[in-house]
């Protein structure tokens, strides 16, 4: 049985040219990057070069750059860091988050309320992408506030209107940090242009390594570490650096944003392939977000007539088709997707399947999932 792999928003196959530079630096040049020797100083030249050229694709100066232990590590980096940076013992800080956010930012910043560090107050979305910043407002002016909207959401593909929270977060002085994991190398993106003060991304999502990730800092923004015991990363991300997966990290940015255009079309036609199959397949079928500006590699469908989503997604792996029903990193959880349920409503009957396209994706790869999913509908929804 012939297998195809639709799930490139969890995690995606490292590219052939990534590896090869990576290798070098897990053998020959090995040294520690604050050793003082001929083997440190080899090491620390290899990662400052791939902090320039990471700088160079999202548009920011290297001093900019922070290599940190992947996605999650610098979403939390930048919501606990950021909001501890902007406390005072007379007030504390307002954590502003989009409901549709990733797990790795809502859950600090609830830990933060939980504790009393800050204020967390969640920006309504609708499934069209628009944030009800006017539902959060009440007395920030008065108030210092860090202000996390995503990019791009990673169950969804929905891209966030990022500029207007800007905007509107440059009003009260509050700065923003955005989770840009599902977006770069997908969608132009430029840290300059944009003006958020904070933005996280991480290597496997873009044919890199895993565990490798980066938090862009604007030069003037404050964090406070969340782990110490030694300099590196400018005292933010203290701990040995490693260096092939910076390296490994930096190509990987940097073929993406290179081969963006052609890749962003080539992945739109294939999830609109696929997602014209389905629709005229599946009486009922919702393209999540459909209406709305999304990202081109991610379908988010919600499926009428089906009792259990996890059945389904395991019926899916038998026909021999890698998918998801959201985010890879809840994949087991009994509750339902949170970005679901802030889009359409708790109450909500579809359940939700992602697909999701990738550099090694090709046409009979969509085909021949567009068709096992309506297979698997026909032969488990209600009625059938």
């Amino acid at each position: 049985m012939s297998t195809v792999y639709l799930d490139h928003a969890a995690t995606t196959p490292v590219r052939d040219d990534v590896i090869a530079v990576m290798e070098p630096y897990m053998s020959v040049t090995f040294g520690n990057p604050s050793s003082t020797h001929r083997w440190g100083q080899d090491a620390s030249a290899a990662l400052e070069d791939a902090r320039a050229k990471l700088a160079t694709a999202i548009g920011a100066h290297p001093s900019e750059v922070r290599f940190v232990r992947g996605g999650t590590e610098s979403d939390n980096l930048a919501v606990i860091g950021g909001a501890r940076a902007m406390s005072t013992p007379e007030a504390r800080p307002v954590v502003l988050v989009s409901a549709i956010e990733h797990s790795a930012v809502l859950e600090p910043a609830e830990w933060l309320h939980d504790r009393g560090e800050a204020e967390a107050r969640v920006i309504p979305v609708s499934s069209d992408g628009q944030l009800d910043l006017a539902a959060v407002t009440g007395g920030l002016n008065e108030r210092a506030a860090l202000v996390s909207v995503m990019w791009a959401n990673n169950e969804t593909g929905l891209l966030l209107p990022v500029a207007d929270a800007v905007a509107w977060a440059s009003g009260l002085g509050a700065i923003v940090h955005t989770d840009a994991s599902q977006a770069l190398g997908k969608v132009p993106l430029d840290v300059a242009d944009s003006d958020v003060d904070l933005l996280t991304a991480t290597g496997h999502k873009l044919g890199g390594p895993r565990g490798c990730g980066v938090l862009y800092v604007k030069d003037g923004v404050e964090v406070e570490p969340l782990i110490f015991g030694g300099g590196q990363e400018r005292a933010l991300r203290p701990g040995t650096e490693d260096v092939a997966g910076a390296v490994g990290l930096a190509e990987a940015i940097h073929l993406a944003v290179a081969e963006l255009e052609t890749s962003a079309t080539r992945l739109r036609s294939l999830r609109d392939r696929m997602e014209a199959r389905l629709v005229d397949r599946i009486p009922g079928l919702r393209v999540n977000c459909g209406n709305a500006p999304r990202t081109p590699h991610i379908l988010s469908l919600g499926l009428p007539g089906i009792d259990d989503g996890a059945a389904f997604l395991m019926a899916l792996d038998l026909e021999g088709v890698a998918a998801s029903g959201g985010s890879a990193c809840h994949s087991g959880a009994a509750a339902g997707s949170h970005v679901i349920e802030a889009l359409y409503g708790s109450n909500d009957p579809l359940i939700t399947v992602r697909l999701s396209v990738g550099h090694d994706t090709t046409e009979s790869d969509v085909a021949r999932g567009a068709d096992a999913v309506g297979t698997v509908w026909a032969r488990m929804s209600r009625g059938a």
